[in-house]
């Protein structure tokens, strides 16, 4: 079987050659970049590079400018790993198009676990055990369970991994309130501490992307004080 091939971007070489090791004892192969335009080659010459992992402060194309560019054209997961820990500079990262974000100095579990997480999700997002005829359908939405794509009235809507995560756990459940804490325990597969921003910066990106009007959503709706359901009434 082949090695899934993990993309790390850091200008600094020996962040990059230690989580190069880290990640290849684990059994994943490593492709190494040392700043944003070289990770947007690499990226465009592999196709079958399926994670991302990148820094934020880097010379010739900052992280956050790559991360925007890479969503133009793939959905694969993309951890930031900065030095930049606080919570603005975090949820800024997961607005762009981040699907996770950790601070340095990082502990190697926690990196390893979270690509780990990373790589089951986007596995079981692309795997083809469902049937053509799976699909979920609320009001104007479908979600096609073997493409894992998401329309609305009838149009491809580009998303994330998380984001269609999401999508797929509202609209298995329509009508049914999930806290913060809830979705990220489902998408995320981690347990949840003081999640609440990161689930937030998630919802409202869906809802710039399947909304006409974002801020009078007809699908994504708020129950203050208790979380976030797909309206099933339309």
């Amino acid at each position: 079987m082949d090695k899934v091939k993990i993309l790390v971007t850091d200008d600094d070489r020996d962040i990059v050659a230690a989580i190069a090791k880290l990640l290849e004892m684990e059994g994943y192969s490593v492709i190494k970049a040392y700043d944003g335009l070289e990770a947007l080659e690499k990226l465009s010459e592999d196709n079958d590079i399926k994670l991302v992992i990148i820094d934020i402060m880097m010379p010739r194309l900052d992280g956050l400018s790559a991360i925007m560019k890479i969503r133009e054209k793939r959905n694969l997961p993309v951890l930031v790993l900065s030095a930049k820990s606080e919570d603005s500079d975090k949820v800024l990262g997961l607005s762009i198009g981040a699907d996770d974000y950790i601070t340095k100095p990082y502990s190697p579990s926690e990196l390893v676990a979270r690509v780990n997480s990373s790589i089951r999700r986007y596995t079981a997002l692309g795997s083809e055990t469902t049937t053509k005829t799976d699909v979920l359908a609320v009001g104007g939405l479908e979600f096609d369970l073997n493409e894992k794509i998401l329309r609305v009235d009838g149009e491809p809507i580009r998303l994330t991994a998380k984001e269609l995560s999401i999508m797929e756990l509202f609209m298995r459940n329509p009508g049914r309130v999930f806290s913060a804490e809830q979705i990220y325990t489902n998408v995320w597969k981690e347990t949840a501490y003081s999640v609440e921003n990161t689930v937030m910066v998630h919802i409202r990106h869906l809802r710039e992307k399947i909304e006409i009007n974002p801020k009078n959503p007809r699908y994504i709706k708020v129950v203050w004080g208790v979380g976030y359901k797909l309206e099933k009434n339309h």
